[in-house]
């Protein structure tokens, strides 16, 4: 059985199960950075408020993209939506990173 379902329906059931992720947000550097736990050195995701760029790890966009039968590009642009909405924020621009140890993702120390 097919069912059609609008755009807006898949981002509101994707935002929810990004919702319920429970992703601890790192305001710092002028930097958003969406972890899983306390502690984390690295994030999944990281906007930067400069240049309204979003930067998210690979490994989570390949769970949504396959929870979701989506591509990967889909999924990366439905994850950016998300923080854009949640942080109420413009995204410019939306990538990923292979390498969960990248630069781009290293939650600066304290």
């Amino acid at each position: 059985m097919k069912y059609k379902i609008t755009d807006k329906q898949l981002d509101d059931v994707i935002f929810l199960y990004l919702d319920n992720q429970d992703f601890i947000r790192i305001n710092m550097n002028n930097s958003i950075y969406f972890v899983n736990s306390e502690g984390d050195t690295e994030s999944l995701i990281r906007y930067t408020k400069k240049d309204g760029k979003c930067v998210i790890y690979v490994g989570l966009i390949e769970e949504v993209s396959s929870f979701f039968s989506l591509q990967g590009y889909d999924a990366r642009e439905a994850i950016g939506r998300w923080v854009g909405d949640r942080e109420n924020v413009n995204i410019d621009h939306c990538v990923w990173i292979d390498n969960k140890n990248s630069v781009w993702l290293k939650i600066p120390n304290k």
